[in-house]
């Protein structure tokens, strides 16, 4: 009995973490922590990555970063030698 409840709300909080990366990925502008979530990657790497592109902007002591620029500049990164996919 228990485990069947147990795994209820894990669904369910699988469908509401599914709910907030929707959430999350309809904003063009993304914090640091935001976008390295989203992307599926760590924050330095982000951080960087976004710097790469020239993807910031800075609002004070806010940096946001615009998430259609990161996903053109890793358009740059798509492999498209047959041999990689062997």
């Amino acid at each position: 009995m228990r485990y069947g409840k147990i795994v209820k709300l894990k669904e369910k909080d699988d469908d509401t973490m599914n709910n907030e990366k929707k959430k999350v990925n309809m904003n063009k502008f993304v914090r640091y922590a935001e976008g390295a979530k989203i992307y599926g990657m760590g924050l330095s790497k982000f951080q960087q990555l976004a710097k790469d592109a020239k993807a910031c902007y800075k609002v004070g002591q806010l940096v946001l970063v615009n998430t259609e620029i990161i996903d053109e500049y890793l358009e740059l990164f798509h492999i498209v030698d047959d041999e990689f996919y062997k």
